[in-house]
């Protein structure tokens, strides 16, 4: 049991960083990353607010990538809830100030997509599945064999132009994000020598299988005592 908690508070972490990435590349005001320009621009035009939107496009990737055969994961769904129930909660509470000058801007990015970076090692690595977003980064790699790092510059600069043509905000850290992102991956990854195609990913049913017999056992020990 104590190994199952462990790995959901990995998973917490992880989204709660990715949330606090997403929201400072956001706070930088030079142009928001790819994902964030395409919900950005989908909340403007469907009216919702930035974190339900995240939900919802979270929703759409699900059924994609459960389409072209990836499992769907205990993670894969707690990633499309939490990451933007947290997203809004910092951004109700305002603890990211928005900033004017450029130079600190640019700082407040490349910050933001290693911390994205480092949240998505850390709730990939539970096994529990991945995000909707990353999940399209790995199906990808493992469909075209290319680098993770170069799967993922691709599927960013796509919601890009998706995003830039519903309203987003592009700016030079659009720019930046685009090409910067796949590198902040293929280091942060690199550094903990994390190959995330290795990773064997638990379905819901087995996750939600391993939670019962645990919890089972648990029960079947206390009356032994």
């Amino acid at each position: 049991m104590k190994q199952v908690l462990m790995r959901l508070l990995n998973m917490t972490i992880g989204l709660l960083l990715t949330a606090f990435g997403i929201i400072l590349t956001i706070k930088a005001n030079i142009g928001y990353a790819p994902w964030e320009v395409f919900h950005v621009g989908l909340s403007k035009t469907i009216g919702l607010s930035f974190g339900m939107t995240t939900i919802l496009v979270g929703v759409v990737i699900v059924i994609i990538v459960t389409l072209l055969g990836e499992k769907l994961g205990l993670g894969t769904i707690l990633s499309m809830v939490l990451t933007g129930v947290f997203a809004d909660i910092i951004l109700i509470v305002n603890i990211i100030p928005m900033e004017n000058d450029l130079m600190v801007g640019l700082i407040m990015l490349i910050a933001g997509l290693f911390i994205i970076s480092l949240g998505t090692y850390f709730y990939i690595k539970t096994a529990y599945g991945v995000g909707p977003r990353d999940n399209l980064m790995v199906v990808l790699a493992r469909k075209t064999k290319l680098p993770v790092g170069v799967c993922r510059c691709l599927v960013e600069f796509f919601v890009t132009f998706i995003g830039w043509l519903l309203g987003g905000m592009v700016g030079i850290g659009t720019i930046i994000s685009v090409i910067a992102i796949g590198f902040c991956i293929q280091i942060t990854f690199g550094l903990f020598k994390f190959d995330v195609t290795a990773v064997k990913y638990e379905s819901f049913t087995e996750s939600w299988l391993v939670l019962c017999n645990r919890y089972r056992k648990r029960e079947v020990s206390r009356k032994n005592i």
